[in-house]
């Protein structure tokens, strides 16, 4: 793989960092600024939601633009969008502030994902993908638990400070090592913006998109209120959670990693036995949430499983989006972040029966997309060359 595409990881963990820490933060944060943990967790779905809104905008309006100064302005903005939240008192703006490093971070992936996907042969796009996402997985095993245990002991301030900072050796990996990219020369021989937009009337296309929402709803509506269910679910004291975030980030870099082996060439197949298996383990953690060894193994294996699948689906919509290449990446941005913004409101809205409600409403979602997947599984995948996948 080349050596840019190891530099787009570096700025994706400083964001995938962000993305994920509050995680462990949401009671800290609900406490400091006096309102409940299910209002908190309404920060994670405003990022998510900015995502969503901000991936196509940024990439149609940043189209002809040069991709050095497109990713790094994205990061520099991210950074002070950290450093103002790190000073609020008020949720309202603490909120506003997620929503301005989401478009950040937005379109740092819209673009990042199309230069993945550029600077490898056309039939690698899934291992190009594998390497960046392994730059949020790798956060969400260090700077997430990071970022938890260093919010417990000097506050979720500190975290904030910490993710801003982060952000600046990642703005000069890329101003030294990611060539300048002219999109203008880019663009010759590209579709017209409408062309491209038109590719969202393919039933194939949202399919896939609606797909990798779905399993990421449940990823992500769980990991939000993963703190509570290990501090009252299980019973554990909060520097658990830390641990439990360890967990699950290996599992998302295991599942990533071999979502990067297998998502090019058996895409059918990961959906098809990672599916079902990933229906069952959400239930099976509830149910076992209180035996603390059965918690940490089906954490593990859930982000295996979550992101294996995750990661194959939106694969897919590169893949399906491949005639409309400077808005691909969007489209798999936005698949990604709709299901980060719904699911922790569905998980919220569970809070009310219990710490595990979040857990049984993951596999309800997962359940939703095995309905819609199986039936038409060799329909809404193809294999490199076009064929449907055995």
């Amino acid at each position: 793989m080349p050596l840019p595409l190891y530099l787009l990881a570096m700025a994706a963990f400083a964001m995938g960092t962000s993305e994920f820490m509050l995680a462990g933060l949401l009671p800290d944060i609900a406490s400091d600024l006096d309102v409940t943990v299910g209002t908190a967790g309404v920060l994670t779905s405003a990022f998510a939601l900015g995502m969503v809104v901000g991936a196509p905008l940024v990439a149609a309006f940043a189209r002809n633009w040069s991709r050095r100064p497109s990713l790094l302005g994205s990061v520099l903005v991210f950074a002070a969008a950290h450093a103002v939240g790190a000073v609020t008192t008020s949720f309202p703006v603490l909120l506003a502030t997620r929503v301005v490093a989401a478009l950040a971070n937005a379109g740092f992936l819209a673009v990042a994902l199309t230069a993945a996907a550029a600077l490898v042969p056309p039939d690698r796009k899934g291992r190009a993908l594998s390497v960046l996402l392994a730059g949020t997985t790798s956060a969400m095993i260090a700077g997430v638990p990071g970022g938890s245990a260093l919010g417990t002991v000097f506050g979720w301030r500190a975290t904030f400070w910490a993710v801003a900072a982060l952000c600046l050796p990642a703005a000069l990996g890329i101003l030294k090592g990611v060539p300048t990219g002219h999109r203008e020369e880019e663009a010759t021989g590209r579709p017209v913006l409408r062309a491209e937009l038109a590719q969202l009337t393919r039933s194939r296309l949202i399919v896939v998109m609606l797909l990798g929402a779905l399993v990421n709803a449940a990823t992500f509506g769980s990991l939000t209120f993963l703190a509570p269910v290990v501090t009252d679910g299980a019973g554990l004291g909060e520097l658990w959670v830390s641990v439990v975030l360890v967990l699950f980030g290996t599992g998302s870099f295991a599942g990533v990693t071999l979502a990067g082996r297998l998502s090019d060439r058996y895409p059918g197949r990961v959906v098809a036995v990672g599916g079902p298996l990933l229906l069952v383990g959400w239930p099976a953690t509830a149910v076992l949430a209180t035996e603390p060894v059965a918690l940490f193994v089906l954490v593990f294996v859930q982000g295996t499983l979550s992101f294996a699948l995750g990661t194959t689906l939106i694969t897919r919509v590169l893949y399906e989006a491949a005639a409309a290449p400077g808005m691909a990446g969007s489209y798999a941005t936005a698949a990604l972040n709709v299901g980060a913004a719904v699911g922790p409101v569905i998980a919220a809205a569970t809070l009310g029966a219990g710490a595990l409600g979040p857990l049984w409403a993951s596999g309800l979602l997962v359940a939703v997309a095995l309905l819609i997947a199986l039936p038409l599984l060799t329909g809404i995948t193809e294999s490199r060359g076009g064929d449907a996948l055995r």
